[in-house]
């Protein structure tokens, strides 16, 4: 038995359905995925633009917007199922017991609020404590993911800070309910390379010092090398493969997050200077709403059987933590 299975999540899903109606079409964008995160365990959710990484976050938190809705399955956090809350229990979860970090600080932070008051709203929400105590703690915040000058932050408007004060301003929103999961957005895909590493490495000092879990969703695998205990790779929906962050890089099983790996740009050396060499991924992610029949990466595999174009696989269980969606994997 695998020993991902011994162990009590903090967030559980299963069998999570997410789709999106589109004419008489269904676009499955979260199909049948099954995710854990232990306490103070750091998930990469990784894989390519499109696969549906971003509405498995906003189904984890309620927050899909229509036409997309949640059709099936589970969330747990604690064993509590947070599909089962009415909405008004479910917004004292949001923000309390877990925070989000979203993409794009610009469109995620009210544009006519004070920065620093958004931070004490969010404290005054889950709190109830009166201004003066609420701004001392934003405050406080502010300083713990490192602004400078956070009287003058405070006071501020989100279009008079740079990228990366804004997204430190969010990552404080997200801390200021205390919460025990942290789901981080592409929390750099939005900032200049400069400032990417700086909120990267503030992430994984705030995990240790507030004890978070974080599901880190992202398409960059210096990200997962840099921050990850496990990932979980995902394509056209559904999660194809989970394993240990090490044992991934070394040695992936399921085709597509061998794909992945091998498109890493790599530097060789040679009489003419430093060349990048890059081995593209063929193809494109499918239309989630007019899948290929069997499995949905089987036009794109190199190593597909007979049967990948004729069903789809189910999840098989190699080696213990590694899970796979493949059928090269099924004697397994």
């Amino acid at each position: 038995m695998n020993d991902l299975f011994k162990m009590n999540p903090l967030l559980q899903i299963r069998g999570l359905k997410t789709h999106f109606c589109k004419g008489k079409k269904i676009l499955r964008a979260v199909d049948d995925v099954d995710l854990r995160i232990h306490p103070g365990e750091t998930v990469a959710l990784v894989g390519e633009s499109g696969c549906g990484k971003t509405t498995l976050a906003f189904s984890v938190f309620r927050l899909v917007a229509p036409p997309g809705r949640i059709v099936g399955g589970a969330i747990e956090l604690r064993g509590e199922n947070l599909l089962a809350l009415p909405e008004r229990q479910m917004n004292a979860v949001r923000g309390r017991e877990m925070g989000l970090i979203f993409q794009d600080p610009s469109s995620a932070l009210n544009p006519v609020i004070r920065a620093g008051e958004q931070i004490a709203e969010v404290i005054r929400h889950h709190f109830r404590e009166n201004r003066k105590s609420a701004r001392r703690q934003a405050l406080a915040l502010m300083e713990k993911v490192q602004l400078p000058n956070v009287e003058m932050i405070y006071d501020s408007y989100p279009h008079q800070l740079s990228g990366g004060l804004r997204q430190r301003v969010l990552i404080a929103i997200a801390l200021a309910g205390r919460p025990a999961l942290i789901v981080a957005d592409e929390p750099t895909s939005a900032l200049d390379v400069s400032i990417q590493s700086q909120i990267l490495a503030l992430l994984k000092q705030l995990k240790e010092e507030f004890k978070l879990s974080l599901l880190l969703i992202t398409h960059d695998f210096g990200v997962v090398a840099q921050m990850a205990d496990r990932v979980a790779v995902m394509y056209a929906g559904k999660i194809v493969e989970e394993a240990p962050a090490p044992a991934l890089f070394t040695s992936p099983l399921h085709p597509y997050t061998a794909a992945l790996l091998q498109a890493i740009p790599q530097i060789s050396f040679s009489n003419n200077g430093a060349q990048q060499e890059l081995k593209p991924l063929a193809g494109a992610v499918p239309d989630l709403a007019n899948l290929p029949s069997g499995c949905a990466f089987h036009p794109r595999c190199p190593v597909r059987l007979e049967e990948c174009s004729q069903k789809p696989p189910t999840n098989f269980l190699p080696a213990p933590n590694r899970i796979v969606r493949c059928f090269k994997y099924e004697a397994a």
